[in-house]
């Protein structure tokens, strides 16, 4: 069987087949930003904008760290000190745990990742211009929700940081995007193609 536009196109306009293809562009978007953006910053070393990209992440890391020690101390009142951007606290077995902000953790990629699968995936550009910046503001959200999270979660688990860090919590910021994605999806991108 020969694949033709006008067949993709066909089996688009199918129900039946309609997820599967905007799942597919989801990933293929992700994907080709995640090895763009990796391309960027290990082989070019965020050039031509290096200086610029490496205030932004001193900024966006200095702001996610007043974000995290704020709730930290007043949502859930922990007793925590700090020292540069290192936050360190009691963890239950009496000993001391530590949670750095550096750079790296800011949430700079996933807002990047988040506007390049926003500028390209199909929808009403009236309001991909709220829909964007609301979504870089959960984003943020989310990235204070990770950093408590690991603190949270190593006062009862100190020698679990790379689970928390690694695993549980970076699962989390893409399952974000993706539920981000999917609202968008079901509201606004079909919504205007059904009219």
């Amino acid at each position: 069987m020969k694949i033709t536009k006008d067949k993709i196109k066909e089996l688009y306009a199918d129900k039946r087949y309609q997820s599967y293809f905007d799942v597919g562009l989801f990933f293929v978007l992700i994907f080709s930003f995640h090895f763009l953006y990796n391309l960027w910053n290990y082989v070019l070393d965020y050039w031509p904008l290096k200086g610029a990209v490496d205030k932004l992440f001193m900024w966006a890391s200095g702001l996610l760290f007043d974000q995290s020690t704020w709730t930290l101390e007043h949502i859930f009142g922990i007793d925590y000190f700090t020292q540069g951007r290192t936050i360190g606290f009691l963890n239950n077995e009496g000993a001391f745990s530590y949670v750095t902000v550096a750079p790296e953790c800011t949430s700079l990629k996933q807002w990047l990742h988040w506007i390049f699968l926003m500028l390209l995936y199909p929808g009403p550009w009236k309001h991909k211009a709220w829909y964007i910046p609301v979504g870089l503001v959960i984003i943020e959200f989310t990235n204070v929700v990770r950093v408590v999270g690991i603190c949270l979660f190593l006062r009862p688990y100190p020698n679990d940081f790379s689970l928390a860090h690694d695993v549980i919590f970076k699962i989390m910021f893409y399952v974000v995007i993706f539920l981000m994605w999917a609202l968008w999806n079901d509201h606004f991108h079909h919504k205007r193609v059904k009219r």
